[in-house]
């Protein structure tokens, strides 16, 4: 019984990390996209205790606290925090942002968090906040397993978006994701091209903010129903093709049609004219991971460009 109880008292949960790999701004709108989640995720860990208190204790991929907060279990009220390594601006945001998503989860499941004891809970993440691989959608789909609530639902109440980040959190291999009638469809399917050895994610230096992103789209969007077919007809391609040329021909359709519609040039004319193989913009664009098609000499040329996180296919794919 003792055993039992101590079961009871703990809670882990793990939600992996995501890349869109087509489709981005588009799928908003029911494009079919093609996402993968990553190696690197988030874990969740909550262990009853008896002061009818949160103490949240958020570590990075090193395994040290940047941020720490306690709440009142009852009424959700912060009582205090600490932050390191945080902008001001970010320190306030990151206590309210999760005040908001207990509160949210709490609408959606009226029993959550009603008891009177509290909880210690310790979240980690497995790559760099800068990554742009998902810190707020692992975040949302381990909360949403704790309080025992729909994920996609919670997601529309604090971050909104179109929601491939939950799916990839859910799943352990890619997917095609799509919103039909503006609900999620998500199948999984086979993506292992045979050339994955010439694939390369290279990082930004930069976090993008997906909402300015998305914000920017839908100020430019006009009738883009034949755009979204080409999209979808894009993503069906690349998972079926076997042929780097072919892909990479793809890359250039792609990123041509997303240019058009969000008017923003594809990055490798801006920044890597001179680069040997294709590029293409991941999510937002402007930041966070780039693909690149290439091979052995694409780490050193984008490390001497300045960019020096360069991740291969199999370093960064969940199998």
């Amino acid at each position: 019984m003792k055993n039992n109880l101590r079961v009871a008292e703990r809670s882990r949960s793990y939600s992996n990390g995501k890349l869109l790999l087509t489709g981005e701004y588009v799928v908003l709108d029911g494009a079919k996209a093609l996402a993968i989640p990553t190696l690197f995720g988030q874990d969740l860990e909550v262990v009853s205790i008896e002061e009818p208190i949160i103490h949240w204790k958020s570590l990075d991929e090193n395994g040290k606290v940047w941020f720490d907060c306690i709440l009142d279990a009852k009424t959700l009220k912060l009582i205090n925090s600490s932050y390191y390594s945080l902008k001001e601006d970010i320190q306030e945001n990151t206590a309210e942002t999760l005040k908001s998503i207990l509160i949210e989860a709490q609408k959606l499941n009226p029993s959550f968090l009603n008891k009177k004891n509290g909880f210690s809970v310790v979240t980690e993440l497995t790559f760099p906040t800068n990554w742009g691989l998902g810190s707020s959608s692992t975040l949302i789909n381990n909360i949403a397993k704790w309080a025992n609530v729909d994920a996609y639902e919670l997601l529309n109440k604090t971050f909104r978006g179109s929601g491939y980040d939950i799916a990839c959190a859910k799943n352990n291999s890619p997917i095609i994701y799509q919103l039909v009638d503006h609900m999620p469809k998500v199948i999984c399917v086979e993506f292992n091209p045979i050339f994955k050895n010439q694939l390369f994610f290279i990082h930004l230096n930069k976090k993008q903010d997906s909402r300015k992103g998305i914000e920017r789209y839908q100020k430019n969007i006009g009738n883009i129903n034949s755009e979204i077919t080409e999209i979808s007809s894009i993503t069906d391609e690349f998972i079926k093709t076997s042929n780097i040329a072919e892909f990479e021909k793809l890359i250039q359709q792609h990123e041509q049609i997303i240019s058009n519609i969000i008017k923003l040039k594809p990055i490798q004319q801006t920044h890597f004219p001179d680069y040997f193989g294709q590029i293409k913009s991941l999510g937002a664009w402007g930041g966070d991971f780039i693909l690149a098609t290439g091979n052995e000499d694409t780490p050193q040329y984008f490390i001497d460009k300045g960019f020096k996180t360069v991740i291969d296919y199999q370093q960064m794919v969940l199998k």
